[in-house]
């Protein structure tokens, strides 16, 4: 009824391996990306933008790149908000030196040189994995927070050591600086994300995505089919860090707009993001939004949502409450859906297909 596939036949090949092979995916996903980019712009406050639709999306791009290590490949990594950090200097450095040039391609191109850090620190992943291999990116986290405080030719020797995002316009409207406007930062930052998640859905769905599935699932029964481990891993590590350098690249000049590297990409981050992997669920792109957006929401809705409902809560205790929330949250979907928020969106479409019948 709501989902049924009678009469959706598939007569190509491309047609049966698409990404959205049923009509109502299509259908909700368009609805999706309207409300996301009519809507909202419209008739959402500068409050909800800046509070809720802003670190959403540029959480959920974090959260990607990581779900492509992690989740797909099977590599643990704990250097995210490194990561993300180099990204956010290398666009830092680039509108610096390039001042011209529009700042959404030096957005992008950030990602590249996060890449190539990542593919660095990505090396040992052929030697060791699990437990260690974590250890081996949570030190490549130390190692980047130290540069991002000692080198001072990275914040162009700013006495306070923070990023100063300068105005940059498009089409004549501020995206960053003091007079940048919500709305605008919001709607390059949609197309930012649209564009690189549609990127990552054709790459995981292609043969790049089979090889990390394959390496994820059993490296060495991999390896005997043909698969080059050693650059596999690393084409991995590589785009998993373009993702996360384009999102601390957004983070820092459409969100933050400017300020201290060493606190906002530093190891909470790294964590933080990997919890949204947990509960949004490994292994899928719609789970990496499902995560951001509960992981987002949360503490939103204490801080601001209990407060207008005519509870009183302290900023501390509401800080507490969501680490309480998240902890109980991962402990819930390990034990019971290791698959996270992601899953359960499966079932529920597979109970919509046999709907009114029972499962």
């Amino acid at each position: 009824m709501f989902y049924r596939e009678a009469g959706q036949f598939k007569k190509t090949y491309q047609a049966d391996m698409a990404v959205f092979p049923i009509l109502q995916d299509r259908i909700g996903l368009g609805i999706i990306v309207a409300v996301a980019a009519l809507i909202i712009p419209f008739f959402g406050s500068h409050f909800f933008i800046s509070t809720v639709m802003i670190p959403f999306l540029v959480f959920s791009l974090a959260a990607m790149g990581l779900n492509i290590v992690t989740g797909y490949t099977g590599l643990i990594s704990l250097g995210t908000g490194a990561f993300m950090g180099v990204g956010a200097y290398a666009c830092y450095k680039l509108t610096t030196y390039f001042p011209d040039v529009n700042l959404i391609i030096w957005i992008i191109a950030s990602g590249v040189f996060s890449a190539t850090i990542g593919a660095l620190f990505g090396l040992p992943s052929l030697r060791i994995k699990g437990f260690y291999l974590a250890v081996a990116t949570l030190a490549a986290q130390f190692f980047l927070e130290w540069c991002f405080v000692r080198v001072p030719w990275l914040f162009n020797y700013n006495a306070s050591g923070a990023i100063e995002v300068p105005e940059r316009t498009i089409l004549g409207i501020a995206i960053t600086g003091a007079r940048a406007d919500p709305t605008a930062r919001y709607l390059v930052l949609l197309g930012i994300v649209v564009f690189m998640t549609w990127i990552a859905s054709n790459i995981l769905h292609g043969r790049v995505g089979r090889t990390f599935m394959a390496v994820r699932d059993m490296d060495i029964a991999a390896e005997l089919m043909g698969i080059r481990l050693l650059p596999a891993k690393l084409l991995a590590f590589a785009l998993s860090s373009f993702y996360c350098g384009v999102a601390g690249a957004c983070m820092m000049f459409l969100w933050y707009g400017g300020g201290e590297a060493s606190d906002a990409f530093n190891i909470n981050q790294s964590f933080n993001i990997l919890f949204m992997v947990i509960i949004g669920g490994l292994g899928s792109l719609i789970g990496c939004f499902l995560g951001a957006a509960l992981l987002n929401i949360v503490p939103v809705a204490l801080k601001f949502g209990l407060p207008s409902l005519g509870v009183p809560i302290g900023g501390a205790t509401a800080e507490h409450i969501n680490l309480l929330i998240v902890g109980g949250l991962i402990i819930f979907f390990l034990i019971v859906e290791p698959h996270g928020l992601a899953r359960l969106w499966q079932i529920t479409k597979q109970k919509l297909r046999t709907w009114p019948f029972p499962y």
